[in-house]
């Protein structure tokens, strides 16, 4: 696939910047979920494992577009 710009109500934006959005989505989604389950608790460092995780989701994405 090639990452092309973006028309968003006339102005162009980069495809990163929506995977970004996506991105951020779908880890507060995963952050609910495992603060229900109480398992942020067992995390040394809850911020740095959500940055992680969103870093996963992100590079995840990213990969899954550009096979295509």
């Amino acid at each position: 696939m090639r990452f092309a710009e973006i028309d968003l109500f006339g102005v162009y934006v980069a495809p990163i910047s929506v995977l970004l959005v996506a991105a951020w989505i779908v880890t507060i989604a995963l952050r609910r979920l495992v603060a229900r389950f109480g398992l942020l608790r067992h995390v040394w460092h809850p911020a740095a494992f959500i940055f992680s995780v969103y870093i996963i989701v992100l590079s995840s994405m990213v990969l899954t577009l550009a096979a295509r």
